[in-house]
């Protein structure tokens, strides 16, 4: 297991927030998760590939579980059943599936996530999730510190949530995703037109995390963000996109607490107009 001190975060969250932690630790199979957590999680803070988390701070005296390229592997276990370990990222999942002429993975291509942060959030978009696609999960429980197994159907996934985020002291490790057999041009064509339409109508241009709210019943996040003209809305470095509004930008060396100051402003804009509360989707640290 890797570990680094003094560890520079700046490239392990995708808003580029510049930050560093006491220690590092890079696990690489099951035993090292086991290890770090032996004594109790208190103290330590655990991201995958960073795509979904504000940086609040400059510095932590925590401890940081970084579970990426070092437990990573993607392997076709059975025809049509694809293993992957919690570090690898959907980028490699559907890349994988494409090459095995495997369908069913195409709209993670460019969804900036890895595979154990998109299970624990039920990520996804335009209609479909992860958890249309997986079977099951290989976890540790903190309580009793055990390796166990859990079928989708019981993990009890909602719209970006699920029992992993809800309860807690469950870390997990790998994910068993079913695929069908698809015919690989046409695999790689709906890849291709799923990454041109996101670029199309996303802020790819700035650091960025992603839709920063979850979307509201009845409401839709962009529209209400465009009636109430703060796209360009800006606080220090960070802005409110002004290629779509449930975007929060990094134009100019933000902070977390820049992006936070955005959030709460706007929280408090559409519950003034709407009476709707805006959640947030992006985990704060």
């Amino acid at each position: 297991m890797r570990t680094e001190h003094n560890f520079d975060l700046t490239n392990y969250n995708s808003y580029r927030i510049k930050a560093k932690c006491r220690t590092a630790y890079f696990p690489e199979n099951e035993d090292d998760f086991i290890e770090i957590f032996k004594n109790g999680e208190e103290g330590k803070i655990i991201i995958g590939g960073g795509y979904n988390i504000i940086l609040a701070s400059d510095y932590y005296e925590q401890d940081f579980i970084i579970v990426g390229e070092t437990y990573s592997s993607v392997l076709l276990e059975e025809p049509g059943v694809i293993t992957c370990e919690a570090g690898a990222s959907t980028l490699q999942l559907s890349e994988f599936a494409l090459e095995k002429s495997l369908s069913g993975a195409e709209i993670f291509f460019d969804i900036p996530s890895s595979i154990g942060g998109a299970v624990v959030m039920n990520a996804g978009a335009s209609g479909e999730e992860i958890k249309d696609i997986l079977l099951k999960v290989r976890y540790l429980d903190l309580k009793d510190m055990t390796v166990k197994e859990i079928l989708k159907d019981d993990i009890g996934y909602q719209y970006r949530n699920s029992i992993f985020q809800k309860e807690g002291g469950k870390i997990v490790l790998k994910a068993w995703l079913g695929l069908q057999p698809g015919n690989a041009e046409e695999i790689k064509n709906k890849m291709e037109t799923v990454k041109e339409a996101r670029w199309a109508k996303q802020p790819k241009e700035f650091p960025n995390a992603g839709s920063v709210f979850k979307r509201p019943p009845g409401h839709y996040v962009g529209p209400m963000i465009d009636e109430l003209q703060l796209k360009g809305y800006r606080v220090g470095g960070a802005e409110v996109s002004k290629k779509h509004g449930g975007f929060i930008v990094n134009v100019d060396n933000a902070t977390g607490q820049d992006i936070i100051g955005i959030i709460k402003h706007v929280q408090q804009k559409v519950k003034e107009r709407f009476n709707v509360d805006l959640e947030i989707e992006q985990r704060i640290i």
